[in-house]
């Protein structure tokens, strides 16, 4: 009794208790929140995987519709369409209302994974939009960059990995739409765009800076192959160098696919909706025209330009590559342009170093690329060869693929820009360089031979290769040249034991070998033929103490030639005279009478990625972009 007694008695002194706290509490509150939560509350949205965001929330508030959005979502965005097409007489309720359907229906497409719902969100949120007409949201408010992101994502989700983009009839949460498309789209530069790739969803590691241009559409990768109907670049093989140059069929290029729809608000409220699909392409068109407006294009260039070296696995054949004797792809020495020439501009050929590949310029292409400048008076080539071969038999191979190139684009005369080309060269890739601005007459053969050409019994086509290698003749072409951590005087690295018993293990081009068997034979000097035959490789010449390494050096760059140095060390305590950068050092990479030198200080001999070295690269060719007009090359002798 006592027990039944008491608990009664507490009933009066809680209830009272609860009606005091809650007289003192009163309905609204203020509370102060820090910088960060702050934000995060007010920039919540279905695009971060959370609730919608709270102008959604407010709409569905408003509607009567907060409860069944969250028991039955489907039937809550059905009803809100309803009540949508009932009432269009207030703009700015359309636009809420607009906006709203667009987040929930993107809820809904990451809840349950369907491609019609998150076309629908792409198709509410570009008529929240509606660009290129009047009456759209104000830039300031800050849905309006989240329905671009709804737009961009849901077609990336709508239009998944796509191999080829066409017209076609798509089904909707509320009916279907017919999109059409303009196959001539597909063209770019006389090729083919396929195997279409959405990048939303990549992730890019392993180059320092990722790149992506803001705007509207799915930003995609695509890639250009020759079109059936012909190529756009001419290949010619030589039955000597076995060298070719070509666009490769593995370079993606960034591009952006766009949904668009005539009066969008009044069409998305319908069954049957019908609009277009438009490829754009970043070098062709950064904006896309809608109605009266100029509406930037979405790309993602470095998701496009990893994806392109990815795809070719250039880093997996650099040492495979140096052992025996093939190139990165396996098959011949060749030189890669990233996109088709277009008339105008100068061609950029980057030599990559020893054991290495056209992959370790990466990260400078990525930068360089995103200066419009550059990109739009510059064509980048890529030469890759194999690094064990001789300097002067490399060096000759890239002589006759610029040739090459030149020719098949219709040479100098057809295009003077052809003629202002500018070699960047890293390492062993510099020595390659300077082998084409030089003009050693016999000096070259003589500092590394015992005897005249003329004193040996060879073959034609041995006397030939001979006199086309060790006796070179500077190409008129070439305008510009940047060393790059460049053993000029010879590499202290390629000196060592362990360096020169790898540099053995390399295997040399049969065409080599056997001239080289040829000469020693001729001479009466087979001793030992195999081991001397080796020690022609580049790992032997770049030593310090080879005859090549001391007669290089002593062949002046001819006159006109604008000549550029980068010079890594490691550290930054020690002075220049012994400074290296682990493979060369200082005082053999310096050489006098070039126009600028710069020291890039801590770092190490494979500079290429390092910002103070992109920063210079980029400034010798804005400084050959100003120049070019006024330096025409000299016609090819």
């Amino acid at each position: 009794m006592k027990r039944i007694f008491t608990r009664a008695a507490c009933r009066p002194v809680n209830l009272l208790a609860v009606m005091l706290l809650a007289g003192c509490a009163g309905p609204v509150t203020v509370r102060q929140v820090s910088l960060v939560q702050s934000y995060r509350t007010t920039s919540r949205s279905a695009l971060q995987g959370h609730a919608p965001g709270n102008s959604t929330l407010v709409v569905l508030n408003r509607h009567g519709l907060l409860p069944q959005w969250r028991a039955h979502p489907d039937r809550a965005i059905a009803t809100l369409r309803t009540q949508a097409q009932t009432d269009l007489t207030d703009p700015d309720d359309v636009a809420d209302t607009l906006f709203a359907l667009a987040e929930l229906s993107y809820r809904q497409g990451l809840r349950h994974h369907r491609a019609a719902d998150f076309l629908a969100a792409a198709l509410y949120a570009y008529a929240y939009l509606q660009p290129g007409q009047a009456g759209g949201p104000s830039p300031y408010d800050d849905r309006f960059r989240q329905a671009c992101d709804l737009y961009n994502l849901s077609l990336s989700a709508a239009f998944p990995a796509s191999g080829a983009v066409g017209a076609q009839v798509r089904a909707l949460p509320f009916g279907t739409i017919d999109l059409g498309f303009d196959p001539a789209q597909l063209r770019w530069h006389g090729r083919l765009l396929e195997n279409m790739r959405p990048t939303a969803t990549l992730a890019v590691s392993g180059m320092a800076n990722v790149y992506r241009t803001p705007g509207l559409g799915e930003a995609l990768t695509a890639l250009a192959r020759p079109a059936p109907d012909g190529a756009d670049t001419r290949e010619h093989d030589d039955r000597d160098a076995h060298t070719s140059f070509s666009v490769s069929d593995q370079i993606r290029v960034p591009a952006s696919l766009l949904l668009e729809m005539d009066n969008p608000r009044a069409q998305v409220l319908t069954s049957s909706p019908h609009g277009r699909l438009v490829l754009r392409v970043m070098d062709e068109n950064p904006a896309t025209r809608i109605g009266n407006a100029t509406v930037p294009a979405a790309y993602d260039q470095t998701a496009a330009r990893a994806l392109s070296l990815r795809e070719t696995a250039l880093w997996t054949k650099e040492y495979r590559g140096f052992l025996d004797g093939t190139t990165f792809d396996g098959t011949r020495p060749r030189l890669v342009a990233m996109t088709p020439h277009r008339r105008g501009n100068m061609p950029v050929v980057f030599i990559h170093g020893t054991a290495s590949s056209p992959y370790r310029w990466a990260s400078m292409v990525n930068d360089l690329l995103e200066d419009p400048r550059i990109r739009d008076h510059f064509d980048f080539w890529f030469f890759s060869y194999a690094t064990s071969s001789p300097i002067p038999y490399s060096a000759w191979q890239l002589r006759r693929a610029i040739t090459q190139a030149v020719d098949s684009l219709g040479g100098v005369r057809a295009d003077p820009a052809l003629g202002r080309i500018t070699l960047v060269g890293h390492s062993q890739g510099g020595l390659l360089a300077r082998m084409l601005v030089i003009n050693p007459g016999d000096r070259l053969w003589n500092g590394t031979a015992d005897r005249p050409l003329s004193a040996f019994h060879l073959t034609a086509d041995a006397r030939r290769l001979m006199r086309e290698t060790m006796f070179p003749t500077p190409m008129p072409e070439i305008q510009r040249v940047v060393f790059i951590a460049t053993p000029q005087h010879g590499s202290y690295f390629a000196a060592t034991s362990l360096t020169q018993f790898i540099g053995r293990m390399a295997s040399l081009p049969l065409r080599v070998s056997e001239t080289a068997r040829e000469i020693m034979t001729g001479a009466g000097d087979s001793t030992h033929l195999a081991g001397r035959v080796s020690r022609l490789g580049s790992v032997y010449a770049m030593s310090p103490r080879s005859a090549f390494m001391r007669t290089l050096p002593t062949i002046p760059i001819v006159k006109g030639v604008h000549t550029h140095s980068i010079i890594p060390v490691c550290g930054n305590g020690n002075p220049l005279s012994r400074a290296d950068d682990g493979v060369v050092s200082y005082a053999s990479a310096h050489i006098p009478g070039v126009e600028s030198e710069l020291v890039v200080r801590h770092s190490e001999h494979s500079t290429q990625s390092n910002p103070f070295t992109i920063a210079e690269v980029r400034r010798i060719l804005l400084l050959q972009l100003a120049q070019g007009a006024i330096a025409p090359a000299a016609p090819r002798p």
